[in-house]
């Protein structure tokens, strides 16, 4: 039987009038979309377009939440109490859910943003409070978080589903959690995918030349990277060859 796996790309990043990625071509590519809320990236026109184009490929669309920082896009530690945190997720979720409503096409999932996703991967406190505002939104959406012992802590204390994420075009401290970088460089393709295969396989290198073991349910490309599409074209291709079928995450955490 093939073994399973979602591909998820940060979308809808734009502002106005100006444009960060290549949605038009990564989209199609991907099996599962986190779209941008307002706070660091996707204003509402973008998020009504970047809704539409999940529904024309069949994309789980999940709520990409974030600190309030457009200037830093998102990418900068913000000082936040646990309350504000779920203010803030609460707030973001609201606004694309209300697109989403309009528009008929579910939420399934929530992915914290940049800075805001290295907070909950570190901070406990903070990670329950993202679940707490999950929960009371809408329980059945699931949570992406850094793949690893802390994901399965996170699930039993907090009762919703967790996605277990593993990033191939940035690299993974020793500490299992994504080493953010403000502006993404471009990754060797090759070396994009077969990391990609070992996490499927559940080997995460890190950068001290360790390795964590664990299960991995979707794995993150990002959308503002150079050679994005590129990236997502040798994965696929790498994948097939290998007997990986990419699906989207809630069916693969079915």
């Amino acid at each position: 039987m093939a073994m399973r796996v979602d591909l998820n790309a940060d979308a809808g990043e734009s502002y106005g009038r100006w444009t960060l990625g290549d949605d038009a071509r990564l989209l199609p590519l991907v099996t599962s979309i986190n779209a941008a809320c307002g706070f660091h990236a996707g204003d509402p026109a973008t998020m009504r377009r970047t809704i539409r184009l999940a529904r024309e490929h069949g994309l789980a669309l999940g709520a990409h939440p974030a600190y309030p920082d457009l200037a830093g896009f998102g990418r900068r530690e913000l000082r936040a109490s646990a309350t504000e945190i779920a203010d803030l997720v609460t707030y973001q979720l609201g606004a694309l859910a209300a697109f989403c409503a309009a528009e008929q096409v579910p939420l399934q999932h929530v992915k914290p943003h940049g800075a805001l996703y290295v907070r909950v991967a570190r901070d406990a406190e903070a990670a329950d409070a993202v679940a707490a505002a999950i929960r009371a939104v809408d329980p059945t959406l699931a949570l992406v978080y850094p793949a690893g012992d802390a994901a399965d802590a996170l699930e039993r204390r907090s009762g919703i589903r967790v996605a277990r994420e593993a990033y191939v075009d940035l690299d993974t401290g020793d500490d299992g959690i994504v080493v953010v970088e403000p502006s993404p460089r471009r990754r060797d393709p090759a070396e994009v995918a077969q990391r990609a295969l070992d996490a499927v396989r559940g080997r995460i290198a890190t950068v001290g030349g360790g390795a964590i073991e664990t299960r991995v349910d979707t794995i993150c490309i990002h959308g503002d990277a150079p050679g994005a599409v590129d990236n997502v074209n040798e994965i696929r291709r790498r994948f097939a060859a290998e007997d990986v079928e990419p699906r989207p995450l809630a069916d693969v955490l079915r």
